[in-house]
């Protein structure tokens, strides 16, 4: 049994410590925003928060996190949160949506460290985000329109 806090609340798990957070969240808890891509950490599509910090979850085991704070797609909040998903919807960045959710969550972790980023600052930090229907360029307009609209 592994104690787990997701999104504010603590939930007990019976799972292997060597289960990777990423089915211990699908599986367990039952929440399916964060996707399972490649299983090597490659793809980005499961990253979640680990006190705040982005990390790919399908190569995290359980006993890695101990207490600390999870925070999944479903659990997003703040006003970065809410610039980035509004400009996500004004850009129409997603297509097919499946790696949306890590893209959203590295794209937020970006923002919370460097409020103008630069092309480049945005290319280093989603490098690790795989989309197989390359909206890349849709994805950095709107990380630049999220971060106009935390100036305001």
């Amino acid at each position: 049994m592994v104690s787990l806090k997701v999104n504010g609340t603590t939930h007990t798990v019976d799972v292997d410590d060597d289960t990777p957070l990423l089915w211990a969240i699908r599986d367990n808890i039952g929440l399916t925003g964060t996707k399972f891509g490649c299983g090597v950490a490659q793809c980005g599509a499961c990253t979640v928060f680990i006190d705040g910090q982005p990390l790919r979850s399908c190569v995290t085991p359980v006993s890695a996190v101990g207490t600390s704070e999870i925070t999944t797609i479903e659990g997003l909040a703040g006003k970065e949160a809410d610039a980035v998903q509004a400009a996500w919807t004004n850009r129409d960045v997603p297509q097919c949506g499946y790696c949306q959710s890590g893209q959203v969550m590295s794209a937020i972790a970006l923002l919370k460290e460097n409020k103008k980023p630069t092309d480049r600052d945005i290319d280093l930090a989603m490098n690790g985000n795989l989309c197989r229907c390359a909206t890349y360029v849709r994805i950095r307009a709107a990380i630049h329109d999220a971060a106009r609209a935390l100036e305001i």
